[in-house]
């Protein structure tokens, strides 16, 4: 893994986007499973934030924002058991499979300022 050396501090900070499109009739409890599932995982070591957004112009279109500061504590998340239980409880429920963006941290590049 290649680190970004900023003003002498090391920084390795990523952000996955995950876009996931759900059948229509299940959009409710989608975002139901995933609020529980973000109430435990902004909870973990490492997660700097886990925002579900809904695509305005459809509403069976949403995309995760994890931020992490480290590609150990997103490989950690994968372990949890809420994790586990979102997963297996949503895999029923996707229109296709979720895909999974991973991204580099530019800005802000101080921690802090998550």
């Amino acid at each position: 893994m290649e680190l970004i050396s900023l003003s002498n501090i090391f920084f390795n900070m990523i952000v996955t986007c995950v876009y996931i499109r759900v059948i229509p009739e299940v959009i409710d409890e989608f975002i139901e499973a995933t609020t529980e599932s973000h109430l435990q995982t902004v909870k973990e070591p490492g997660n700097l934030r886990f925002d579900i957004i809904q695509q305005s112009d459809d509403p069976c279109r949403f995309m995760l924002y994890e931020a992490w500061e480290s590609d150990e504590a997103a490989a950690y998340h994968k372990t949890t058991p809420h994790y586990a239980a979102w997963r297996d409880k949503v895999a029923d429920w996707m229109a296709e499979p979720r895909r999974g963006v991973k991204h580099n941290v530019i800005q802000p590049n101080d921690p802090s300022k998550w």
